[in-house]
């Protein structure tokens, strides 16, 4: 893994890279950083990738005003990334709230996209008060190592997996931020699949994601998507299943640029996944 930064106008951007090829770009979850990805990116990266994770404004060597933006902003953040390694398109993949900026960047900068993926992704903002207080209570730093604990099992992992591995790499302000960005943001972001082939991953076990109907992703994201399903995952999915969703995303890039090149074949929503 090498570490880089980029300038972008007033904010800085850090990221971590990993391998050569075809780039591969991750972006984290909701007030959360590149480390979630350490795990999977080695994977994609030996399959003769070049994966890059940027940090979000506000965590680790990120900085840059953290008001008054968009969920295009941060895309464009991420942009940045992409331009200072010169690698072409990218394979775009977004965890949970990462998943908006893949599609903001999918909006703002189609040129710089290949293909979109969505890892345990909520496809709209519509959320069961209780599930949004599991989320509050995972990263609020006045409730008990216990209480988070308990929070975090309830809406992020699934059972059998131990949460605990997430009780630190939050960044409340981050997370604050990420949020009035995306209610500040239009809504032309959302239907990725219209501009870019598209999988969803869902986890099996995902409480604040569950698995959608291909008719719900349709209706979310456009005809160009694809569902793979992975058991024994919650919301978290990275530290659960580290493997298979690398192995998702890397089956996935094929089939984006066949896609992109107008040769994809099957129905509109193979189900690559049980």
């Amino acid at each position: 893994m090498d570490t880089r930064r980029v300038q972008r106008g007033p904010a800085r951007i850090a990221y971590a890279a990993w391998g050569h090829g075809p780039a591969v770009l991750l972006l984290a979850s909701l007030g959360r950083g590149a480390e979630d990805f350490f795990e999977v990116a080695p994977l994609i990266a030996a399959q003769g990738f070049r994966v890059l994770a940027p940090d979000p404004r506000g965590i680790g060597d990120s900085e840059g005003p953290m008001t008054g933006l968009t969920l295009y902003d941060l895309a464009e953040d991420a942009a940045a990334v992409l331009e200072a390694e010169g690698t072409g398109p990218a394979l775009v993949a977004g965890h949970a709230f990462g998943n908006w900026v893949a599609r903001a960047l999918s909006a703002c900068r189609p040129e710089l996209v290949r293909g979109v993926v969505l890892l345990a992704a909520s496809i709209t903002q519509n959320l069961d008060p209780a599930v949004r207080a599991s989320i509050d209570g995972s990263f609020d730093p006045a409730l008990s190592e216990a209480e988070r604990l308990g929070h975090l099992q309830r809406g992020y992992f699934a059972p059998g997996h131990d949460a605990r591995v997430w009780l630190t790499g939050w960044h409340p302000p981050v997370a604050r931020m990420q949020r009035a960005a995306t209610a500040a943001t239009d809504q032309r972001w959302r239907r990725c699949a219209d501009r870019h082939a598209t999988l969803y991953v869902a986890a099996a076990l995902d409480t604040i994601a569950p698995v959608p109907t291909e008719a719900a992703l349709r209706e979310a994201l456009g005809d160009r998507v694809a569902l793979t399903v992975i058991p024994d995952a919650g919301h978290a999915l990275l530290p659960e299943q580290p493997a298979a969703t690398a192995a998702a995303v890397v089956a996935f890039a094929g089939r984006a640029d066949a896609a992109r090149h107008g040769r994809a074949e099957g129905p509109a929503i193979p189900r690559i996944g049980a």
